[in-house]
């Protein structure tokens, strides 16, 4: 498999959920200020809409958006990347943080790369994230390890990752103290440090 990557973004989740799996992957960089992949490919030529991630299979089938790549990889591993001693339900749950994660957190955090975004979005964007972190701050307070279950899944990686995007855009997360221990906590999960070097982040 490839993965198609630019260094600290939604795809590292990806990445993470690779290393999980000790799969047989190559990562490929992608430029987005030229739109070419590190060996000079047009990465429109990969996937037409144009962001990462992209994960292109031995079959050559690529697949595109991130919360659909983690459950492709969910599913081909469980359960070693998905609880699922509830059955349905489990999975279910799994489904409903990738959602929260890629429609609301995820989508909250734009304003804040654009260029584009004037100081007002950007205040707003940091409101929208506040009371969306308040809502994680809760959902924690119950002292679970993990997002769901008892088992590290992909809704821990793509969590953590946009998350952690806080720590570049000058959001503490120090009032939110459950949710700051949740993201040290998988910080330090072996595979989160391996992908973060990888991606230059990283000591």
């Amino acid at each position: 498999m490839k993965l198609y990557y630019i260094p600290g973004a939604c795809s590292m989740a990806t990445h993470i959920m690779l290393r999980e799996l000790d799969a047989d992957f190559e990562l490929e960089a992608v430029d987005p200020v030229t739109g070419k992949t590190e060996t000079g490919r047009e990465f429109k030529n990969v996937n037409p809409k144009g962001y990462v991630p992209a994960l292109e299979l031995e079959t050559g089938d690529v697949l595109t958006e991130g919360a659909a790549v983690l459950s492709y990889l969910a599913d081909s591993a469980v359960p070693i990347i998905q609880p699922n001693e509830d059955g349905v339900l489990s999975r279910t749950r799994v489904l409903e943080w990738l959602t929260f994660t890629s429609s609301e957190l995820h989508k909250s955090f734009s304003p804040l790369f654009l260029m584009s975004s004037s100081d007002e979005q950007k205040a707003q964007a940091v409101q929208t994230i506040s009371a969306k972190f308040d809502y994680l701050e809760t959902q924690l307070a119950d002292g679970r390890e993990f997002i769901v279950g008892e088992f590290f899944s992909v809704a821990d990686a793509y969590l953590f990752v946009v998350v952690n995007w806080s720590n570049f855009k000058d959001i503490s997360l120090q009032q939110w103290p459950n949710l700051n221990q949740y993201v040290a906590r998988i910080s330090e999960r072996p595979t989160v440090v391996a992908a973060m070097q990888a991606e230059g982040l990283g000591s």
